[in-house]
């Protein structure tokens, strides 16, 4: 049942009713000619206008931060990952300081540039409009990063994550013709492989990803989870990447506090435990899901196979 209210409005009700706009959540920066710096989180961003290039914020005008904003010629856009909830948390709260251990680097107009986001953005200041409690922030992309990032989402006053629509990945499920394996194709191991990982990752790679690791950093969580103490070579050979990405991904782990380096090789913290807990309760619902149907036997038979795969060593 609905209630239709009319103004005056009762201030927890509208906030509750516009919760239900889901939204990113963006940490908005800026240094002033001073050299203080601000930061606030913020879910109010929006794109205004592609020509020229605009997108706006807005800033409560009892902010501590409003006189850096106001003195700042730029301001820079960091949308958040969705690993990035404590980050988050940590720019909202009043009274501390805020870029405390927040590694970052400098944008236009010095505006700092937080990392491991999804996107951010590089505004010079365009527009300032006097909108209620609020100051309406109008900036002038001048730069961007698009860093390919699951972005984090704030939805009824609770952080959540991107997940494709149930719906929508029914109706994009193509059923496949008759002759799809018809031919050599059909006892061809390889070609079944392939199309078999293509269409188990289509459905497991977004959930992961959800999570707001790269592939490369999931995987490395993953394998650390059951052989701590790996060294280098041993990554090489479990994880099956490029030693440029694996230095990457640990980098990125290490900075997130979920990888230590041990005397023996990487393994990982007790936040890294928890976040690698996440990660295989992902992988263990998505193949429930994808072998139902499957019977014991077949799946023991199957699992022999890639088994007797992995193992194979052809001259």
């Amino acid at each position: 049942m609905t209630t239709r209210q009319t103004a005056p409005f009762e201030a927890r009700s509208l906030r509750r009713a516009l919760g239900n706009f889901a939204t990113g959540v963006t940490i908005v920066t800026a240094r002033a000619p001073s050299g203080a710096v601000a930061g606030v989180t913020a879910n109010s961003f929006n794109s205004v206008s592609l020509d020229p290039p605009l997108v706006l914020w807005s800033l409560d005008k009892r902010s501590s931060s409003r006189e850096v904003f106001d003195a700042a010629s730029h301001f820079a856009v960091n949308i958040l990952a969705a690993d990035q909830i404590e980050l988050s948390n940590q720019f909202a709260r009043p009274g501390v300081d805020k870029f405390a251990g927040v590694p970052h680097q400098t944008g236009a107009g010095d505006a700092p540039l937080l990392t491991n986001c999804a996107a951010r953005f590089e505004c010079e200041k365009w527009q300032q409009l006097d909108a209620g409690d609020h100051w309406v922030m109008i900036g002038r992309v001048v730069a961007f990063d698009d860093l390919g990032r699951s972005p984090l989402v704030y939805h009824q006053g609770a952080y959540s994550m991107v997940l494709p629509h149930a719906r929508l990945q029914k109706n994009n499920e193509v059923t496949p013709p008759a002759s799809r394996f018809q031919g050599r194709l059909s006892d061809n191991v390889y070609y079944l492989l392939t199309q078999a990982v293509r269409s188990y990752q289509a459905n497991y790679q977004p959930r992961q990803l959800a999570t707001g690791l790269r592939t490369s950093e999931a995987r490395m969580l993953m394998v650390l989870e059951s052989d701590a103490d790996l060294d280098m070579p041993a990554l090489l050979r479990e994880v099956a990447m490029p030693a440029r990405e694996i230095e990457q991904a640990e980098d990125i782990l290490r900075g997130k506090g979920l990888v230590c380096l041990g005397e023996q090789g990487y393994r990982l913290t007790p936040a890294g435990v928890a976040e690698a807990e996440t990660l295989w309760c992902i992988a263990a619902d998505q193949q429930r899901k994808a072998l139902e149907g499957v019977t014991t036997e077949e799946l023991a038979a199957c699992k022999k196979v890639l088994r007797h795969l992995i193992d194979l060593r052809l001259p």
